[in-house]
């Protein structure tokens, strides 16, 4: 199935491991008897919105989650405390790739550590493409997620629906598609320039890019291979240039193999997100 390029975040892999420590030991804290009353009955409602059938023949469905008051729950690249969400879709019907169309999520900062997530609810559309446009689709899936307050609790979830071929576009669906990051020329993005050096373990990629915003932009990298630690950015405003680096550590210890034009930045900010495909030298 496919999906967004996935991402691992950490400064270093000593400093992932131990951070992965903490949010575990939040996490199996929430099964102990003392935190039992801490977590409320309602923490995860989950479905599907059936959607639509497009011009082009996907499907346009959408995953629903609502939290608890006061829990959130992370993006495809949730920070180095965060709990990135998996998705298992090898028990549907007809379905020959999923894509994701993520809404702009919010930047969370607790006691110096950065998350990124959701809050309250999550409305992710889901473009599916089915097998055999003639056949109906039977999604049938695994999540597994973090969803975090004051403690973090692992949810699995195993959702299963049938969708409409003759559904109407639906208005909440069309709102989470809406509110997604703008690219680089809506955004105003004049020269992007990165460039690579070698550090211990791996590689430094920074991004130097001529782009209106805020102070207190943040800027997310990815790169599709999930055999890459991508560090939390450092980022900084120099005027109207915006420049932020991350450090790839590959999980082996081998050499890192850096196909820039598949690297995607994204840019978070008060009010707007920008999304960047590639990064040019």
């Amino acid at each position: 199935m496919n999906a967004h390029p996935p991402v691992h975040a950490a400064r270093h892999p000593v400093a992932a491991l131990r951070r992965f420590a903490v949010v575990l030991a939040l996490c199996l804290s929430a099964a102990g008897p003392a935190r039992a009353d801490a977590v409320p009955d309602d923490l995860v409602r989950a479905g599907f919105l059936g959607g639509w059938r497009t011009e082009s023949g996907t499907q346009m469905a959408a995953l629903r989650l609502d939290l608890a008051d006061g829990w959130k729950t992370y993006w495809r690249a949730p920070g180095d405390a965060g709990i990135p969400p998996q998705f298992d879709w090898s028990g549907s019907e007809n379905v020959a790739s999923v894509r994701f169309h993520w809404p702009t999520p919010t930047v969370f900062d607790l006691n110096g550590m950065r998350t990124i997530g959701y809050k309250h609810q999550l409305l992710l559309p889901l473009e599916i493409t089915p097998r055999d446009p003639a056949l109906p689709i039977r999604l049938n899936a695994s999540i597994d997620m973090g969803v975090c307050h004051d403690i973090c609790v692992p949810v699995s979830l195993r959702l299963g629906a049938d969708l409409p071929r003759d559904g109407a576009p639906d208005a909440a669906i069309r709102a989470a598609l809406a509110d997604q990051p703008i690219g680089g020329k809506a955004a105003g993005l004049g020269r992007l320039h990165c460039h690579v050096e070698p550090i211990k373990g791996g590689l430094r990629l920074t991004a130097e890019m001529d782009l209106p915003g805020s102070p207190g932009d943040v800027a997310v990298f990815e790169t599709p291979d999930p055999g890459l630690w991508v560090s939390e950015s450092e980022t900084r405003r120099e005027g109207g240039r915006l420049v932020s680096s991350s450090d790839l550590i590959p999980a082996d210890g081998g050499p890192v193999a850096l196909d820039r034009s598949r690297v995607t930045i994204t840019i978070l900010g008060d009010d707007r997100a920008v999304e960047l495909r590639g990064c040019p030298g």
